[in-house]
């Protein structure tokens, strides 16, 4: 007797990870304007050095038909280390939603944890955008992202996708809506992954 399958037959399963660690350090203090420099180099970072993804991240990569990442540079070396070689596009829907900071007097220095939570909880979250995309805007782009991955899918084609911490939550919310069911979710840290699969 065979056992019953995981997800919808002829319906693939979606893969969305985090990239790795970049190569910037978050060991500092900075006030709103530097946090503003220090994010703006962070968007165009690679990987630090001597990090590898994890052997389930692996695995997800060599069992799926398609791979995609983000068009950040932190985005598409995690793809690469991934992939270990293997072909993947490129899309600009999946880069992370903007976090402009709260415009807070000089003398106020925080760590860029601190600052990246002031700036999406307490400021962006609530349509301070400064001009950039603001959360309705992101929510759209994520359903976006979201069709297209159930698109390929649909097809049977198991798809892995490399792009961002925050983001990728917005894809989880649109997938539910969609009726995906998150089968695991492994957090915030750095190549972690949520898994989607049709009942």
């Amino acid at each position: 007797m065979t056992a019953a399958p995981s997800h919808a037959p002829g319906t693939g399963a979606i893969t969305l990870a985090r990239h790795g660690e970049p190569a910037l350090s978050r060991k500092i203090r900075l006030s709103s304007r530097e946090y503003r420099e220090f994010w703006a180099r962070y968007e165009l970072a690679g990987l630090a050095p001597g990090q590898s993804p994890p052997a389930h991240l692996v695995g997800f990569v060599d069992a799926c038909d398609v791979l995609i990442s983000s068009t950040r540079l932190r985005a598409v070396e995690s793809a690469q280390a991934a992939g270990r070689g293997k072909p993947f596009a490129q899309d600009e829907v999946l880069i992370e939603a903007p976090l402009p900071p709260p415009n807070w007097p000089s003398w106020l220095r925080l760590s860029p944890r601190i600052w990246g939570f002031m700036a999406r909880f307490h400021w962006w979250f609530f349509n301070h955008h400064q001009g950039e995309e603001n959360r309705k805007q992101a929510e759209a782009r994520a359903d976006q992202a979201a069709a297209k991955l159930e698109a390929i899918a649909a097809t049977g084609q198991n798809v892995v996708v490399l792009a961002h911490g925050f983001f990728n939550v917005l894809i989880d919310r649109a997938l539910r809506k969609r009726g995906w069911r998150r089968t695991s979710r492994e957090g915030y840290k750095y190549w972690s992954t949520r898994r989607f699969e049709r009942s």
